[in-house]
């Protein structure tokens, strides 16, 4: 409907002044009032919970250390078993269920702005089937993990930093082969694109050879995202033989076949320009850097404040909650790092679909900027967001600058494309 529309309007412009249509401004991303008002609406709700829950997160974390909750769940634990895994199997679960209750008004509120704003159609008892799910997967890799955790700093009180990031890497790169075959089937249902959209994915082929890249029909899905979602997306994940590109029905549903394209030339930009394969790599450094910061000022933390909240060394399983602790904290002052690194590598996303696309679509230029303002308009993105708020928070660039930068991307005019020659 909104397609028709938009083609109508332009056909009428056309029938009007059909010079002064040659001379029309570049598209700007806009809102109808109404949409305008509760995209704004949408966006402060969210900016407000999001640092509100950060807020939020850090005095749980900080009331169960400073309380002696932590002590207490392990001295539960210690009476339970002298076996080290045993008390890992008591503990950390006491541990991450008390965080988490307390912290899921945070998660229903949330949930709650996502049907308020027509985001999400999920109901509550599926919601809370889906978050109970995900705290069992928490739980199932917890444990392990902080079983491993605290052998490693028993064995090297000095430098457990080092080496548990060095066994954690092994642990990373599984994890995130595993997640799409694994994970991702519990909460959404997949279909390979060939055997809903065979003509799509004959197009699609065309693209991925274009680039060179072995992305065959089968590492192709659809997420039956339109089940829980009205959101529009789609994403690229694993690697390996885990390496597929997803793109949500409720985008095959709302875009045309070059405006579906061009998304698809975007994630597939993030295969050929390495980005899942760097985002590892800095990532893994950006972890490293918190378990060295992180184990220093736990060790002087403790040494303070340590007898005070029952804490009686670093390999003692009740400073557990206070390296979450520190971790939050060093997540929440990182985000503009993190958000910076991923809007660069959206940008480049962007400009590879626009390479890719030019050529192949009737104008890849306006596909591509027609589908950022019908992402827009039903995400509810905010127009002209804060500088701030952009910079902290936003993982990819707005929308509006998106759009303004699809309309004017001219390489082949002014001078060579970046990545697709």
């Amino acid at each position: 409907m909104l397609l028709r529309a938009f083609y109508r309007f332009l056909l009428l412009s056309f029938l009007l002044s059909p010079a002064a249509l040659a001379d029309q401004a570049p598209q700007q991303y806009s809102l109808p009032p109404d949409k305008l008002q509760r995209a704004i609406e949408y966006a402060h709700a969210g900016y407000s919970l999001h640092f509100g829950s950060e807020i939020y997160a850090v005095l749980i974390l900080a009331v169960i250390v400073a309380t002696g909750l932590a002590a207490k769940f392990r001295d539960w634990a210690a009476a339970a078993s002298k076996r080290r895994f045993v008390q890992a199997l008591v503990f950390v679960p006491l541990l991450l269920l008390t965080n988490d209750l307390l912290y899921l008004p945070a998660n229903i509120y949330g949930q709650h702005l996502e049907l308020k704003f027509d985001q999400s159609i999920q109901s509550w008892p599926s919601w809370l089937w889906d978050w109970t799910k995900s705290e069992i997967i928490l739980l199932v890799c917890a444990v392990p993990l902080a079983f491993l955790l605290y052998a490693v700093i028993r064995r090297s009180p000095r430098r457990w930093w080092l080496y548990f990031w060095l066994a954690t890497l092994p642990i990373i790169v599984t994890v995130m082969y595993l997640e799409p075959m694994v994970i991702e089937p519990l909460f959404y249902r997949f279909e390979p694109l060939a055997a809903t959209h065979p003509a799509l994915v004959e197009q699609l082929e065309r693209l991925v050879g274009r680039a060179g890249l072995a992305i065959p029909p089968d590492r192709m899905f659809e997420m039956k995202a339109s089940e829980k979602l009205n959101s529009l997306n789609a994403y690229v994940s694993g690697f390996g033989g885990s390496k597929r590109v997803v793109v949500w029905d409720t985008t095959l549903q709302h875009l045309t076949t070059p405006e579906t394209l061009f998304v698809f030339g975007h994630e597939m930009g993030h295969y050929v320009l390495g980005h899942i394969r760097n985002s590892l790599f800095w990532l893994s450094l950006l972890l490293l850097a918190l378990l060295f910061l992180g184990s220093h000022i736990l060790r002087w933390t403790i040494a303070r404040w340590g007898i005070k909240w029952g804490i009686r060394d670093t390999a003692d399983w009740a400073s557990l909650p206070l390296m979450l602790l520190i971790v939050a904290i060093f997540s929440f002052l990182s985000e503009p790092v993190v958000n910076g690194y991923s809007r660069w590598q959206e940008h480049q996303a962007d400009v590879f679909g626009l390479e890719i696309t030019h050529g192949l679509v009737p104008d890849s230029s306006a596909a591509a900027a027609h589908s950022f303002q019908v992402m827009g308009e039903i995400g509810l993105d905010e127009p002209n967001p804060n500088h701030f708020i952009e910079f902290w928070l936003f993982s990819h660039p707005s929308t509006s600058d998106r759009l303004a930068f699809a309309e004017t991307y001219d390489p082949w005019k002014n001078g060579h494309p970046r990545y697709v020659q």
